[in-house]
């Protein structure tokens, strides 16, 4: 991540949440319980959750693989991470919150059963070796899930990329005071591999022994899951 993108979501911070969840009509709530459905995870297991933010999706995982379980919630962005503490302890579940480098994981091979990133994987620097380090931390024949917006066809694609151009950068700017990240946002989601082409990331890692997706809300988001080799 670049110092520039990585100030970006520094500023922004403070408002992420709601404005997440005013922009999405709350529909990203649905996206993650799908997400935590689809990784298998259960109780008792390990998760780690990389570009977890200010920490929604490693709750969501907490809360399932409950007390005898363990999740660690890492972030690149101190300032993104300071939120998530307060949030599992309001909730009262445990989670371990640490800054690190999705493409430099500070954990063992096969440490976990599970490994989560949503929206973020278009963030680092290189999706390859990312995706490769998530692997190498999870146990084989566990699995890696990957929660990104995509580029929905037809109608719907057209009506949500005006929604994109036109409407996210109003109101995120009006919501934290800096419409260039709602202007950064979109463009990058409009511009990163989707599909199959998301797939082909996740093969050239070599650590897969299998990959498929999931459209949600008609390709406005996609569910990526990989085994692990």
């Amino acid at each position: 991540m670049s110092d520039a993108v990585n100030t970006m979501f520094s500023n922004i911070a403070p408002n992420y949440d709601r404005t997440n969840s005013v922009l999405s009509l709350g529909v990203h709530h649905i996206w993650r319980s799908i997400t935590v459905r689809e990784s298998g995870a259960a109780p008792g297991m390990h998760v780690l959750d990389c570009a977890t933010g200010t920490g929604d999706l490693a709750l969501a995982f907490a809360q399932k693989v409950g007390k005898q379980g363990r999740v660690v919630g890492t972030d690149f962005n101190a300032d993104m991470l300071s939120f998530a503490p307060a949030k599992s302890a309001k909730a009262g579940v445990d989670i371990t919150w640490e800054v690190a480098d999705a493409m430099a994981l500070p954990y063992a091979d096969a440490s976990f059963d599970v490994a989560s990133i949503s929206f973020g994987i278009r963030n680092v620097d290189d999706p390859v070796v990312a995706l490769s380090e998530m692997a190498r931390v999870v146990k084989p024949g566990g699995r890696i899930v990957v929660l990104e917006f995509g580029q929905p066809r037809g109608i719907l694609g057209t009506t949500y990329r005006l929604y994109s151009k036109h409407v996210i950068p109003v109101i995120g700017g009006l919501l934290t005071g800096h419409r260039e990240a709602y202007e950064y946002l979109p463009s990058t989601a409009a511009a990163f591999p989707c599909r199959e082409a998301f797939l082909d990331l996740m093969r050239a890692t070599g650590r897969y022994a299998d990959v498929r997706y999931r459209e949600l809300t008609g390709g406005i988001a996609f569910l990526y899951v990989g085994v692990v080799r």
